[in-house]
Order: structure tokens, then C-alpha cells, then sequence
């Protein structure tokens, strides 16, 4: 029996506080639960996906200052002549969940990105990822809030790219400079690369602003994904317990919805 072949998924916004990493997450963990080999690769410096899987061992502080190896020192290897640098392989860490593995990131992501923009590294990380393509069926990459060199590399690296919005004014304004990133980084890098769509996350059924939205989204012909996911204090329970939705609460209506999600997301 053939193997499908490799996954690769970037969630991304350039506007923070929209779930990105929530998202990843809770993705990759649903996937890793139906027996796919999943990676999560954490490019945000703020370590908000490793840190929500990892719970206090990812926690950075003066005393422990990183968890290694990271991230961080699979790009900051290139920076400095060495005859052999390790592969990415060398950087993942298991989980407490089987078939879930992560790439944990690092602050130092961002004292290093100027040096790694200089140096034109934007192609290492797909050139890293394709190396992997016999050891996982999914690979999920969170991103920094920003379009930045970490946030371009993983659209390099990926073939599809999934867009959080939450309902609002501000939000939506942005969205369209988002989708013209996208399309620019398509268009100049990566050929393979689409918008597979747009994640509602923390929607309010009950509110008139977030449907209304929502509806002319869907009108002016965006990829709009269903189901929204609503919002529920059970993800901060999920975050303070370093344990993603479907085994913290596999029976609650907003893991339902992340999982009626995946499958859409499985079934294209």
C-alpha cells in the first residue's frame, strides 16, 4: 500500500491574538490521534505552540534560558562556518501524545533574523523540510504575528496555508494585505503554495457583527472553512494544562467543532 504523501500546513496572520497557535496545535494534535505521524514546527519567538505542549519544560526564564536543541540553533548553525550541519531531524522533540513530535522554538529567533536575512537563508527551511518527508504525514507550522523572514520561510516550506480571523473591523482590513502576501510569496517563491482557507476562530454565534462579517466574506468569494470555531473557556484550561483539546476535553463541543474542521480540512 502506497504512503499519501507529506503535508505541509503553515497557519498564519500578520495581526496577533487570533489563535494562531491554538489552532496549530489542536490541528496537529487531532491529526497525530488518527495514527498520522505529526510535526509541529514553532517559528514564533513568543513559543506560545511549544510552550502549550511542553508546559513548564518550555517556559524560559534567567535560570533555564532555552530548551534545546531548538529552532533557534537550526538556523543559527548557518550563520558560522562548520563542515557538517545537523539536520533538522536532530531538532525534534517527542510529546507527551503519540505520533505528535515538535520543533520547539526560541527567544532568539529574533536577535538572529537580521543576520539570516542577510545571508538570503530563506530557502533553508523548505530545502530542511523536504528531508523529512519520509518520517511524518503532517507537518503543522505556527508563525510569528508578523510577515517577516520566519513567517516567509514557512510559506516557502509549505504547500498550503491556513488563515485564523477573528471577527472584527480591524481584523478584516488586514486580511486582504495578508492574502496579497500570500499570493506575492506564490507568485515569486512558491508555485505549489494556497490559501486552503479561513479559519472563523472565537466566533459568536449569537452576536450580529461577527455573522454579518462572516457572510461578506463568504460573498466576495474567500475561502471561507466551516465550522467556526466558537469561543469557550475550555482552551485557556487547555493552555494552562499543556493538553490540547481532544484529550483534555474530547467530548466538549469546541473540540467537536476542531475536529468536524480537520476532517474538512482532510476531506480536500
Amino acid at each position: 500500500m502506497s504512503r499519501e504523501p507529506l503535508m505541509r500546513r503553515v497557519v498564519f496572520n500578520q495581526k496577533g491574538g487570533v489563535g494562531k497557535s491554538s489552532i496549530t496545535v489542536n490541528l496537529a494534535a487531532i491529526s497525530a490521534a488518527r495514527g498520522r505521524r505529526t510535526l509541529i514546527l514553532d517559528l514564533d519567538p513568543q513559543c506560545n505552540a511549544s510552550q502549550y505542549l511542553l508546559g513548564e519544560a518550555a517556559e524560559f526564564s534567567r535560570d533555564k534560558p532555552e530548551l534545546s536543541p531548538n529552532v533557534g540553533q537550526f538556523f543559527a548553525q548557518s550563520l558560522s562556518f562548520k563542515l557538517k550541519e545537523r539536520p533538522l531531524s536532530e531538532f525534534v522533540h517527542p510529546t507527551a501524545f503519540p505520533n505528535l513530535f515538535l520543533i520547539p522554538s526560541n527567544p532568539e529567533l529574533r536577535e538572529i533574523e537580521h543576520l539570516l536575512e542577510s545571508k538570503h537563508k530563506i530557502y533553508k527551511l523548505a530545502a530542511a523540510l523536504r528531508e523529512l518527508s519520509d518520517s511524518y504525514d503532517e507537518i503543522f507550522i505556527d508563525t510569528p504575528p508578523a510577515f517577516n523572514f520566519y513567517t516567509l520561510s514557512a510559506l516557502i516550506a509549505a504547500e498550503r496555508c491556513l488563515i485564523p480571523f477573528d471577527c472584527d473591523a480591524f481584523s478584516r482590513r488586514a486580511l486582504y494585505t495578508l492574502l496579497e502576501n500570500v499570493e506575492e510569496t506564490s507568485k515569486d517563491h512558491n508555485n505549489t503554495l494556497v490559501v486552503e482557507g479561513i479559519i472563523i476562530n472565537q466566533y459568536q454565534p449569537r452576536a450580529s457583527l461577527p455573522a454579518k462579517l462572516v457572510e461578506e466574506l463568504k460573498a466576495e468569494g474567500l475561502p471561507v472553512l466551516s465550522p467556526p470555531l466558537p469561543s469557550s473557556v475550555i482552551m485557556r484550561e487547555s493552555h494552562q494544562l499543556s493538553l490540547p483539546l481532544i484529550h483534555h476535553a474530547p467530548k466538549h463541543k469546541l473540540t467537536a467543532e476542531f475536529v468536524a474542521l480537520f476532517d474538512n480540512l482532510s476531506a480536500v
